[in-house]
């Protein structure tokens, strides 16, 4: 533990303990990097603390405080009970690869990438799921047809329950969405977030998968620190426009993945809505949201940029019929089987 961090930690008190989160043995770990940043677990004996987000707030407000040039990250962890039934602990033990599909800000297409890429996935015999863990705008139910769906529930014989996920085009496919109206609007705190997540991940009935997306919200926050804690996540790809706005919250996102608490691969960047080309103009492209930012932040980033999909109509008018376009229009699919060959030769083939 960093000698320094330690000193400003004892400053906090549990208002249960009234003790110093440090000698209340709270701090599991307090790092700086050699580029200054800032990485603190923090590990609380009781499960749901009802103190732990507040603790939380004041460790970040403090180190912002203290050193207001260095970022920080700090990840909350919980003691969690022991499973009643060891069958029941999770349902993801035979998933060999699970990607993360990521994105600073909204808007720029994350969830019809992840289609798209499971589509093109399973279109080279992949066995493929999604989760879609976009909790407060769930649309892969939308792209997929299957916005109907009412998951059903089984048990095995020891009385443990699994939830059923939707199928399309050969996809495994769970979202928020089937639990919901769609006119609802999911006013929930994190809590009740994440614990919604974790029932998802861990009691749908996967399976044997060779590759599960998983279609974060925008951003990085609560769900993305929770999925990153759940999961076992063999790598990361991140979805940006070519506009300027855009690729400077790809930066964050980027980050959040290489920093060394969370530690995962970044396989590459997508850039979405690259250009645009008339069918009757098909000589021309016109650069509606800039040329090339994000291809560009790749190469200065040392990251492989996976595929520019550019503005295709038929990308839009599929995913509103709940068809992802790769798997009708030829077009659409070129751009997504590279992108998918390029994930594939960098994840393991055999787990």
């Amino acid at each position: 533990m960093n000698e320094q961090l330690e000193v400003l930690l004892r400053q906090i008190i549990h208002p249960e303990t009234e003790q110093n989160i440090v000698d209340s043995g709270f701090v599991d770990r307090a790092d700086r990097g050699e580029d200054g940043s800032i990485a603190i677990t923090l590990r609380f004996q009781k499960a749901r603390d009802p103190f732990a987000q507040k603790v939380k707030k004041q460790v970040e407000e403090l180190m912002a405080a203290t050193f207001p040039e260095s970022s920080c990250m700090v990840i909350v962890r919980e003691v969690k009970p022991k499973p009643r039934r060891r069958e029941q602990q999770t349902t993801t033990t035979e998933i060999c690869n699970i990607i993360a599909i990521a994105s600073g800000k909204g808007g720029v297409g994350k969830s019809t990438v992840t289609a798209n890429l499971a589509v093109a996935l399973r279109q080279r015999g992949y066995n493929v799921a999604i989760l879609d863990a976009d909790i407060y705008g769930p649309s892969q139910n939308k792209m997929f047809g299957v916005e109907g769906y009412v998951p059903d529930a089984e048990r095995d014989e020891e009385g443990n329950e699994y939830i059923i996920p939707a199928q399309s085009l050969g996809i495994k496919i769970m979202s928020i969405g089937f639990f919901i109206k769609p006119t609802d609007a999911l006013m929930w705190r994190g809590g009740m977030a994440t614990n919604a997540l974790h029932q998802l991940i861990h009691q749908t009935r996967w399976g044997k998968l060779d590759y599960l997306l998983v279609d974060l919200p925008p951003g990085t926050g609560d769900i993305h620190l929770s999925i990153i804690n759940e999961l076992k996540i063999s790598g990361s790809v991140i979805v940006s426009t070519p506009q300027q706005v855009a690729v400077a919250d790809v930066v964050r996102g980027v980050e959040m993945f290489r920093h060394p608490q969370v530690n995962i691969p970044v396989l590459g960047v997508v850039e979405n809505m690259a250009w645009f080309t008339p069918e009757e103009l098909p000589n021309n492209r016109y650069y509606l949201f800039g040329k090339g930012g994000a291809a560009r932040y790749a190469e200065q980033a040392g990251i492989d940029l996976l595929g520019e999909v550019p503005i295709i109509q038929s990308i839009m008018e599929c995913g509103e019929n709940g068809s992802p376009a790769s798997g009708v229009d030829s077009r659409v699919e070129e751009y997504y089987s590279e992108i998918a060959a390029k994930v594939v030769n960098k994840l393991p083939s055999e787990c």
